[in-house]
């Protein structure tokens, strides 16, 4: 966490810089602010305080956490001027900037320089532009994603009309390929969505291993790397296999450090560009060169997200060794150090062994149903403590799944709920095993 004094005298910083510019251009113009803005002010910060600390060691629940200082200054520089990353002439300075940290993002996944991309409003309008483009390329033919994929996929495949299917994944999460193959057989099958990184478990699909479908059936392979993409820095045959695929999704509002909403979406092959090609009779008449409005189904975007992000990895490149990796680094220590602790825990069973920063772990009872309760409980007495609160997030398993990882627990319920940890915070390192901690004596406490 960023001292206080910092982050203010970053702020001062930005507003500094927005005071030269304007002494070329003039003040900005008055605003018209109403009388009473001070009592306004006051309601909204009383308002605000109903937030949950997503800044926090204590809030180890869901994919949520404040951005960087730096995102934070570049964000509130440019969006004062506010320009719109949709055509040159509405974003001179971030445009480029845009162009800029797509380059860094393709060379991130080894995606080779022409690969085309651009930032969207969220991994959701990211993906849903990468499955637009499978459909162009492939109009009959079925997309494939896991069931423990993001739900956003089968949603966007009934938005652009498109038959999908669900197949099957392993108890830890990983989509199974035999049963992605089977579907391949039957030969209607023309995209095939991999996750890096589900947001459930966390588990890291067998990118590798599913290069071996495209050689067979000729089907093409979309990386849905919305959550785990920016662990590519830490290497493993998974991510180093995305370099192969088609297509790629990451979101630079997660690990990237950035302020929401800010997604992006890159195609190996750039002549998916053709798709994307419209007229507008007042946009695009400054330059020849490239608008990113026209490789984008979105028309106006904060170029706020670009300066943000261009801003963020000029301070922390994309590097294993400096940078954003070492903050990576330290969000899958506090991982594994906090299901160590689980694991050698009194009242508290690990449910597998994580592979990114995401812990799943339950309150130990004989059956289902009570674990089922216990893991409610204990959610709900960490959030109601007011001395000691902490925030922490379920997850729900099917019996089968359950059963596959947890053989000797009874079986009394179609499904349980357990609990589930995102410890995507690099302070969480140091704070695992206070956490681990708490959650031992909440479990013991609970009903």
């Amino acid at each position: 966490m960023a001292d206080p004094t910092s982050r203010r005298a970053l702020i001062e910083r930005v507003l500094s810089g927005v005071e030269t510019w304007e002494a070329s251009w003039g003040a900005l113009p008055d605003t018209h602010l109403p009388d009473g803005l001070d009592g306004l002010l006051d309601e909204y910060a009383a308002r605000m305080e109903a937030n949950l600390p997503f800044f926090h060691p204590r809030y180890a629940g869901q994919m949520l956490k404040a951005p960087h200082p730096i995102a934070v200054a570049g964000y509130l520089a440019a969006m004062i001027v506010n320009p719109n990353n949709h055509a040159l002439d509405a974003s001179q300075a971030t445009s480029p900037m845009e162009m800029e940290v797509m380059r860094m993002l393709a060379g991130m996944f080894g995606l080779p320089d022409e690969a085309l991309g651009h930032l969207t409003s969220s991994g959701t309008i990211a993906n849903l532009e990468a499955l637009w483009v499978a459909r162009e390329l492939r109009p009959d033919a079925a997309i494939v994603y896991s069931e423990g994929a993001h739900y956003p996929h089968g949603r966007m495949c009934q938005v652009l009309g498109v038959a999908s299917k669900a197949v099957p994944a392993h108890p830890d999460g990983r989509i199974d390929l035999d049963a992605v193959e089977a579907a391949c057989q039957r030969g209607d099958v023309g995209t095939v969505v991999l996750t890096p990184g589900t947001t459930g478990l966390g588990a890291v699909d067998d990118v590798h291993e599913a290069l071996a479908l495209r050689e067979r059936y000729g089907v093409r392979l979309h990386v849905d790397a919305a959550y785990g993409g920016f662990f590519a820095l830490l290497g493993g045959p998974a991510y180093e296999a995305i370099a192969a695929c088609d297509s790629v999704v990451v979101d630079p509002h997660k690990h990237g450090l950035q302020p929401y909403g800010c997604g992006a979406v890159l195609f190996a092959d750039p002549s998916v560009a053709r798709f994307y090609l419209h007229d507008s009779p007042y946009t695009y008449f400054t330059s020849d060169d490239l608008h990113l409005g026209e490789i984008s189904l979105e028309c106006s975007r904060a170029g706020a997200a670009a300066g943000a992000l261009w801003l963020t990895l000029q301070a922390l490149p994309l590097r294993r060794e400096s940078g954003l990796g070492p903050i990576l680094a330290a969000c899958r220590r506090a991982a594994l150090d906090f299901a160590a602790r689980v694991d050698a825990s009194d009242g508290v069973t690990l449910h597998l062994d994580p592979t990114l920063d995401i812990v799943a772990y339950f309150p130990d009872r004989p059956t289902t149903h009570a674990i089922d309760r216990a893991t409610d409980a204990v959610l709900h007495a960490g959030m109601a403590d007011e001395a000691d609160p902490i925030f922490l997030s379920t997850l729900r398993v099917s019996a089968d799944d359950f059963a596959a990882l947890h053989p000797g627990i009874s079986r009394d319920a179609d499904s349980v709920r357990v609990l589930r940890s995102v410890l995507m915070k690099p302070v969480h390192e140091h704070a695992a095993g206070w956490l681990a901690e708490r959650i031992e004596t909440l479990a013991s406490s609970v009903e």
